[in-house]
């Protein structure tokens, strides 16, 4: 079962003081197991994004002790800001990240609301999943008012809290009031405007988001209301589904922002919003300068985006994962107000583990690591190693062959090869790492004690499942290196005539990678007990190899032919 994982991202009412922000941020990693993943403040907004992650129980303790210390050092009766606020801990959303559901989340929801409202006496309301009631469900609901109306809201029976006291005491007075939900990721991102003008930002928000803006009689901006039979206005709906927007003027930056919440990005996409708004600007005078990420984004949204504006330029989509983010970076302007570092802003590569793998060496560093007196890593990740640089090979010519001038009519098709190839090459450095993990744990069965019978017999059965495992390693191996070689054929009959040589190396390495995988499931399968198992693995590869060694025939056949 896979190991559940919750992102928490409170917003605090603090974005000017350092020491402060620090002092409540911190006191996130007092709870063991949890990931501190990023503290975003804004000076204009005096608000900060704090985005942390781990286990359920883990998240909702550590944002438990993070909005008691913000209800210490934070006095919301002296707080000011550009963003709509009414509490310390203004809204401490739960997100769904794996092996949990929206509900499950909820219900986490509610647990932390209830000891909040119980133990810290903050009132609260639940919305997004959580809400409890319909109108609850959207935030602006629930945070109506701000702060400054908070005193009659907690009066008013039809806004009583979901949690906590019901009355503006004091204590109230410093604290504010806390929104809490589950809710599915969102994206708080905002697109830099050439003007200073907060009204002209709301009109192209307002052009943009879904609930538009209120339909008037006359004058679209002064005529009097037009009102629905139950007496609510009438809206003219924006373009996008699932975004929220508003337009404001940032001192800190000295332009007018048009700040989005994409509250669903399979409905509607990072680059999506920002080409709608660059269109909606466009048309109403103004200039879209580059834009701004709050908090993280996760990893496909950015190669979503690289993969958008490559298509517009007719380029290859077969490139790597580091360019598409340099791709959608630039493209979308992200670094126009300051850096952008996709290593501090990406989920997954903050998710990463510290541990160095042979991937990440340098080449010099990878063969001295081979070089040494350890045995790992050893042939099975060489042959990993070397089917990689091949298939890279094959997908160079693609990706060259994309670009070719007079060729922009086949560039799709060769995108598609560049795109296979990296699939296979992904994969192929995958099993570099995981052939010597594979290694290490028969070496760890060996290690086990075998003092009785019981401890023996653990032992016998653990180093068996290693040595099957050990062996089915270098079997993908060869399976991913031998279909590799399908990118390299193509190019070599479709792709650029000078290249021929860089495809043809591509389908020898592949070759060596399966020749070189194919000796290690033999020598590991002949350890293996279970002879069934075995032998029938060993026949696999036999085919795998005699296709490979025909293709190999084939290939150096076909390019004697052209030289």
């Amino acid at each position: 079962m896979n190991k559940q994982l919750i992102e928490c991202v409170p917003n605090i009412s603090e974005g000017r003081d350092t020491a402060k922000i620090q002092e409540i941020a911190s006191v996130v990693e007092t709870v063991e197991g949890v990931k501190l993943l990023d503290i975003d403040p804004g000076k204009a907004t005096n608000r900060t994004v704090i985005t942390f992650v781990g286990e359920p129980e883990q998240v909702i303790e550590a944002a438990f002790r993070l909005i008691k210390k913000a209800s210490e050092l934070i006095d919301m009766s002296k707080h000011t800001g550009e963003h709509p606020r009414f509490g310390a801990t203004d809204v401490c959303p739960l997100v769904p990240i794996s092996g949990i559901t929206i509900e499950e989340t909820a219900a986490y929801a509610h647990k932390l609301g209830e000891r909040v409202g119980k133990e810290l006496h903050i009132p609260g309301y639940f919305y997004e999943a959580a809400a409890k009631e319909e109108k609850r469900k959207n935030l602006a609901n629930c945070r109506a008012g701000e702060y400054e109306g908070l005193k009659d809201k907690l009066s008013s029976s039809e806004w009583k809290p979901d949690f906590g006291p019901a009355a503006f005491s004091s204590q109230v007075a410093k604290t504010g009031a806390i929104a809490i939900s589950a809710r599915d990721f969102l994206i708080a991102y905002n697109i830099n405007l050439n003007t200073t003008s907060t009204r002209r930002a709301n009109a192209v928000a307002f052009d943009i988001r879904e609930a538009g803006r209120i339909k008037r009689e006359g004058n679209p901006i002064t005529g009097k209301k037009v009102l629905d039979a139950n007496g609510e206005p009438v809206r003219i709906p924006g373009k996008l589904k699932a975004v929220k927007g508003i337009g404001w003027y940032i001192e800190e930056y000295g332009i007018a922002q048009i700040s989005y919440n994409l509250t669903n990005i399979s409905i509607t996409s990072m680059h999506v919003a920002f080409d709608e708004t660059v269109k909606a600007a466009t048309k109403r005078g103004l200039r879209v300068t580059g834009s701004e990420l709050i908090g993280l984004i996760p990893l496909k949204a950015m190669l979503d985006a690289g993969d958008y504006f490559l298509q517009k330029q007719q380029r290859s989509l077969g490139i790597s994962e580091e360019e598409k983010i340099k791709i959608a970076v630039k493209s979308l302007g992200l670094d126009d107000l300051k850096p952008f570092n996709p290593k501090e802003k990406i989920i997954e590569y903050l998710l990463e583990s510290d541990e160095k793998k042979l991937i990440d060496l340098t080449v010099k560093e990878f063969s001295e690591e081979t070089a040494g007196e350890s045995m790992a890593p050893g042939g099975g990740s060489i042959s990993a190693y070397v089917g990689a640089l091949g298939v890279s090979l094959g997908t160079m010519v693609a990706n060259l062959s994309a670009h070719k001038a007079g060729w922009d009519d086949k560039w799709a098709y060769f995108s598609e090869w560049a795109q296979k190839g990296q699939v296979y090459k992904n994969k192929l450095l995958f099993l570099v790492d995981e052939d010597t993990n594979a290694f290490n744990k028969i070496i760890e069965g060996f290690r086990m004690p075998k003092s009785t019978e019981e401890e023996k017999q653990l032992r016998k059965e653990a180093i068996e499942e290693a040595t099957k495992y050990a062996t089915e390693i270098p079997f993908q191996v060869m399976q991913t290196a031998c279909d590799s070689m399908e990118v390299m054929q193509e190019m070599l009959k479709n792709g650029l005539p000078s290249s021929l040589s860089d495809a043809g190396v591509g389908v020898l390495c592949a070759k060596t990678a399966v020749t070189g995988a194919y000796f290690n499931v033999r020598i590991n399968a002949k350890d293996i007990k279970d002879r069934a198992f075995a032998d029938e693995i060993i026949a696999k590869a036999q085919a795998i190899y005699a296709k490979a060694q025909d293709i190999e025939k084939d290939v150096i056949a076909y390019i004697d032919t052209k030289m």
